[in-house]
């Protein structure tokens, strides 16, 4: 007989792309999951899984079960979910992608508020620059910044703001200031690490959009460096603009070329599906959008007294 358990397992099996990702959304030993799967495949009497060491794929036979079967599981889960939502307290694992100098950025404390909020969860911060693959890797929710190219990800906007270019008064003392957008490309830049010596700049003015080829001595893979480089006078950083506001208002730095930067710098919150959101992720995007609206989490640079650190 059918054991309807089993399809829904192989459903979350399909969405995930792996018994492992799908082991952590259902809290099951993925040996496990793999033999349920197994017991479908012996009672449907054929392959619903392509099994390598890197990847699951579907059959043809997988395919129709998971077309035919995955909204309307989903569909009882979600309902299940409503009925008992109000007196579910949200348990397990989060797995969050954020970049690597997250924490530099924003204040631990938004965090422990939440974990205060629900002792029931867990939360692993996965940082790096390196863009994460949310279903191979197992990902529930990513911080993502700029414009987003993934279409098949779930994006949920929680700031907005744009880049701009500025450098220390020392600096600029030594050697000038760009009397234009073409004479920046003239100028030590301070740019994120890449594997060539040019840089090309996207810049936005009241003329239209440029692009602005810059090189520079220094380079460095977080915003957080970037900035330590300019207080420091080793060029001209082009970061956000929220980043820079506290050493923008001490005089640590000054504006450069003010008329020109990047829009768009958003920051979103996303997720792999809109449907089953599991409830520790839905709490987490709630409170997530909620700190980020009162605009409250950003961290202060933390400078050494007398010069930059």
């Amino acid at each position: 007989m059918l054991d309807l358990n089993d399809v829904a397992l192989f459903v979350k099996v399909a969405e995930s792309g792996s018994f492992a990702g799908a082991a952590r959304r259902v809290g099951l030993p993925p040996n496990t999951l793999s033999r349920r799967v197994q017991h479908l495949e012996d009672t449907l009497n054929v392959r619903l899984l392509h099994r390598s060491t890197r990847k699951l794929t579907l059959t043809d036979a997988g395919k129709r079960l998971y077309e035919h079967s995955a909204d309307k599981i989903n569909g009882l889960h979600e309902v299940s979910r409503l009925l008992v939502g109000a007196n579910q307290e949200p348990m397990g694992n989060i797995r969050v992608a954020a970049p690597a100098d997250f924490f530099e950025i924003y204040l631990m404390e938004w965090i422990a508020d939440f974990l205060s909020l629900y002792p029931g969860l867990y939360i692993d911060f996965v940082l790096s620059d390196t863009l994460s693959d949310m279903i191979a890797e197992g990902i529930d929710v990513a911080f993502r910044g700029g414009v987003l190219k993934d279409s098949s990800l779930v994006a949920r906007k929680i700031s907005t703001g744009r880049r701009i270019l500025a450098a220390s008064q020392a600096f600029l003392d030594q050697h000038g200031i760009p009397a234009d957008i073409h004479e920046l490309g003239n100028f030590q830049c301070i740019r994120a690490s890449n594997q060539s010596d040019q840089t090309v700049w996207h810049l936005t003015g009241e003329e239209g959009e440029f692009e602005i080829e810059v090189g520079g001595r220094f380079c460095a893979n977080t915003a957080q460096a970037q900035l330590k480089a300019a207080l420091y006078g080793l060029g001209i950083c082009l970061l956000p603009e929220s980043l820079l506001q506290e050493s923008l208002k001490n005089g640590r730095l000054v504006p450069v070329l003010p008329m020109y930067g990047q829009p768009n710098n958003d920051m979103s919150i996303v997720y792999p599906s809109r449907r089953h959101i599991p409830l520790a992720v839905s709490v987490f995007v709630e409170h997530t959008a909620t700190r980020f609206k009162s605009k409250i989490i950003h961290a202060p640079v933390v400078l050494q007294r007398g010069r930059p650190s």
